[in-house]
């Protein structure tokens, strides 16, 4: 008996067909660039202009942006975490695949039904006997049932389709954790150009203002002879033009609030908070993980990953469908004319069953299905590739913006500072009567927009910088759990 039951649960246990998932090799390679990357930036005086180190094998904190040393940004990041609509919308995704998963799993146990059915009758007495053992030709009938039915997991079908559904689960999961940090490295960005905007719209009025003056000197000038029509008309194009530049700023700025308010979960006319290039410190210190380490901390590959791993269980599935099912099943049941007769000696019965099912033709149906799971699984594995490829680009493309940033930084700098000595110059040179006007124009223009390229320089670094941290994962497994958990 005991050896009989030990057969059994073997045969129950079975062995699931199909393919074991093997998780891909993480890439054979030791950096992200050809000759890897500078060990620091270049520097340069004024703000935003300290080295940056790339320091190997640096964790990156689960709440990265605060290196930026900004209060309102942690608050605005922690506002649109509660409350942007995507990261809700990815915490239910999660929670259905979970419950399909668990609903799948029940298929793991015998599926019991019961029921209760009653009728009036009437036997036809010219050629049946009454059915009642009264020989009234009416009589009722109650039938209490109970039935079981049970499809052992022999070769795994089952086991194949949890596993499916398991995988296309954790694919969410990390799905979420994708939606996560790129949400919050949105707000970052956005905060950032935010503050570029503002400081571009302040280089722009001080610069109107400048050709306002100037515009007024000239006037007065002309009034007393000293210069020409042509000189006031051309500073009044002059001012013209400074002015154009105004309107696009300020809508691109107006359009910036509206995208943080949406991040945030709010409506356009809800206010956020207000950033400036002064209101934030440039991290210094920055990681830089090994490939091997990255494909374990990008969300996207990690998703990638799940689905190949469902295409391999699905593969058993198409597999086991080709394969003969064991169905066992059972049937209990008392039937009386009464509910006080329903437990009397001879109104019970009962049904045992087994059976054994498979195809035996199709058409080539499950064969071609299972062909299609093969070919799903081949797609599988070369989009993984593929994102693989695109996250190792992108921690590239960023160490390589970053390496710029420092030296275009370096460059707005000198340009700048060139040419407010310049301006300063050839103000003083017309006051004294050396130059033209024309010399003073070209100057001030050339200051104009060397001011306006620090500041994008400026923003450029900074934006890159959180480039960076999202393009190595975000750090979202040194984040607390409850976070973005599925609520």
């Amino acid at each position: 008996m005991r050896k009989s039951s030990l057969s059994l649960a073997v045969l129950l246990a079975g062995c699931a067909v199909g393919p074991d998932f093997k998780r891909p090799d993480p890439p054979a390679v030791t950096g992200y660039m050809a000759g890897g990357p500078q060990v620091r930036t270049v520097s340069t005086a004024g703000a935003f202009g300290a080295p940056q180190r790339f320091v190997q094998e640096m964790d990156i904190p689960g709440q990265w942006w605060t290196l930026f040393h900004s209060q309102p940004l942690n608050d605005l990041i922690e506002q649109s975490i509660k409350a942007n609509p995507n990261i809700t919308a990815a915490q239910a995704a999660l929670r259905q695949a979970r419950e399909n998963t668990l609903a799948q799993k029940g298929s793991y146990f015998p599926q019991v039904s019961g029921g209760v059915t009653g009728s009036r009758n009437l036997t036809p007495v010219e050629a049946l006997s009454p059915a009642g053992p009264t020989g009234n030709p009416f009589y009722s009938l109650i039938t209490p049932s109970l039935s079981v039915s049970f499809v052992p997991d022999v070769f795994g079908a089952n086991r194949r389709a949890v596993e499916s559904l398991d995988a296309q689960a954790e694919n969410l999961k990390y799905q979420l954790e994708a939606t996560y940090v790129t949400l919050t490295a949105n707000v970052v960005t956005g905060a950032l150009q935010e503050a570029s905007l503002r400081g571009q719209i302040v280089a722009t009025r001080d610069t109107i203002k400048a050709e306002s003056d100037l515009l007024a000197i000239l006037r007065k000038q002309y009034d007393l002879g000293q210069v020409s029509m042509a000189d006031v008309a051309a500073q009044e194009a002059a001012l013209a033009q400074a002015q154009a530049t105004l309107p696009p700023l300020e809508k691109q700025l107006a359009q910036q609030r509206d995208a943080l308010s949406a991040l945030a979960g709010r409506l356009p006319s809800e206010e956020v908070a207000r950033f400036q290039l002064a209101d934030v410190k440039l991290p210094t210190d920055l990681p830089v993980s090994l490939p091997s380490k990255l494909v374990e901390q990008r969300p996207d590959i990690r998703a990638a990953e799940e689905t190949l791993h469902s295409a391999s269980a699905q593969i058993g599935v198409a597999i086991a469908a080709r394969i003969p099912q064991i169905t066992l099943s059972a049937n209990i049941g008392n039937s009386a004319s009464s509910v006080s007769n329903l437990f009397t000696p001879g109104t019970n019965f009962w049904t045992l069953a087994a059976g054994v099912t498979g195809p035996i033709f199709t058409g080539g149906t499950l064969f071609h299905k299972q062909r299609a799971a093969e070919a799903a699984f081949d797609q599988a594995a070369a989009q993984y590739k593929a994102t693989v490829i695109t996250a190792m680009q992108n921690v590239a493309d960023t160490l390589h913006a970053l390496q710029s940033d420092a030296d275009a930084l370096a460059a707005a700098n000198a340009s700048e500072q060139a040419a407010g000595r310049s301006l300063a110059i050839i103000r003083k040179q017309l006051e004294l009567g050396q130059v033209a006007y024309l010399a003073l124009l070209n100057a001030e223009q050339t200051y104009a927009l060397a001011k306006v390229a620090q500041v994008q320089a400026q923003a450029a670094r900074l934006s890159d910088t959180a480039g960076l941290f999202q393009a190595l994962g975000g750090g979202w497994w040194n984040r607390p759990a409850e976070v973005v958990a599925a609520k």
